[in-house]
């Protein structure tokens, strides 16, 4: 057998979505404690009771689009997660900034988003796999603030080449669902792949939730992809 392929599920709302998130075999829960509009987003008390309702039974991932130092360091002391998720605008926050910002986290892991718009992505996962835990790869959509969300797929070859690039653990993100995710495992090799909007259920007036049986249908296919 191989090496597991680890699945991450964006965005829970609620304690108990992210339970029953976890007990469908999701790795890492993500949450989006944030006011600003993005899809799935919770306020900061929600977001540190989903964070403690998940632990032990799988990674809670906080992610922010803040280029703030402080403005991050602030999130993750306040809402706790296992994972903080940067992806703000590319090119605002160095390798640099984020070693720095890494400092004032304590035990905190961290995973940068790379915006996978052409092979240019290649030089700068590789600036950032030296400093942080984790590389998302994922797409960029006009008007949505910062990396992801976008719900379509980049350029696999890219992605491929990062992964035989870096040492860090790589995740592909990016327009990923239950018929697709087994070829791109297949093409890409990823440590973990994660989804957001193809495991979605879509409310009236707007918003979402998560659908329980898109998420189990994805951790099995991508179970399934990640097996020799």
């Amino acid at each position: 057998m191989g090496i597991p392929v680890r699945v991450q599920i964006y965005t829970a709302q609620t304690p108990a979505e992210a339970m029953a998130l976890a007990r469908l075999g999701v790795d890492h829960v993500g949450v989006t404690p944030s006011d600003l509009g993005l899809p799935g987003e919770v306020d900061v008390r929600t977001a540190r009771a989903i964070c403690d309702a998940v632990k032990g039974r799988a990674r809670a991932v906080a992610l922010t689009v803040s280029t703030v130092p402080s403005e991050i360091v602030d999130m993750v002391n306040r809402v706790d997660p296992g994972i903080l998720h940067l992806c703000g605008p590319p090119g605002v926050l160095s390798a640099g900034d984020v070693a720095d910002v890494r400092k004032d986290l304590g035990e905190v892991e961290i995973m940068q988003a790379v915006a996978v718009a052409g092979p240019e992505a290649i030089d700068v996962a590789v600036s950032f796999a030296p400093v942080v835990d984790y590389l998302l790869l994922d797409s960029i959509a006009p008007g949505i603030p910062g990396i992801g969300a976008a719900g379509v797929v980049h350029d696999w070859a890219v992605s491929a080449e990062i992964v035989r690039r870096v040492s860090v653990p790589v995740i592909l993100a990016g327009g990923l669902s239950p018929t697709n995710v087994a070829e791109a495992i297949h093409i890409v090799a990823p440590w973990g792949v994660d989804s957001l909007s193809h495991t979605n259920r879509l409310l009236q007036g707007g918003g979402f939730t998560k659908d329980l049986d898109l998420v189990r249908a994805f951790v099995n296919a991508a179970t399934d992809g990640g097996s020799p």
